[in-house]
């Protein structure tokens, strides 16, 4: 982890491009630093960022311009709420910086939230790691 996953209303898709927004938030979350602000925040072979499209939606009003972007960030515990609030913030600022011109013409509602997950069972298979370019 993290996982960043994103559920989004449809009419986004002609107004910005979603796939850039996956990887930009990607990077901001590898970019993150832990307390010493020398060791990454999250596993870089753990990060994920993944993003779903709503064809059906009703918004505020309903009118059809309206769109809504919802993210949601899953995190295994042991991170300060410090850390935890300054992961949101950069993460937050970095998808309004990629969808300023959407803003800017449409209305849109956007909500980032951290749920800190307490897993009771985790299998994994991963060789991620030994495909990543050493930094």
């Amino acid at each position: 982890m993290p996982h960043l996953k994103i559920e989004y209303t449809a009419n986004l898709d002609a107004a910005t491009d979603m796939g850039a927004l996956c990887k930009t938030l990607a990077a901001t979350l590898v970019a993150l630093r832990g307390e010493d602000g020398v060791a990454p925040l999250f596993p870089v072979s753990g990060t994920r960022v993944m993003a779903w499209p709503a064809p059906h939606f009703a918004v505020a009003d309903g009118q059809p311009d309206r769109a809504f972007i919802y993210m949601n960030l899953l995190i295994t515990a042991g991170r300060s709420e410090a850390l935890k609030k300054r992961a949101g913030d950069t993460l937050l600022a970095s998808a309004s910086a990629h969808l300023e011109a959407v803003f800017a013409n449409q209305a849109v509602g956007m909500t980032l939230q951290i749920d800190e997950g307490h897993p009771v069972y985790e299998g994994k298979r991963n060789n991620l790691a030994a495909h990543l370019t050493p930094a």
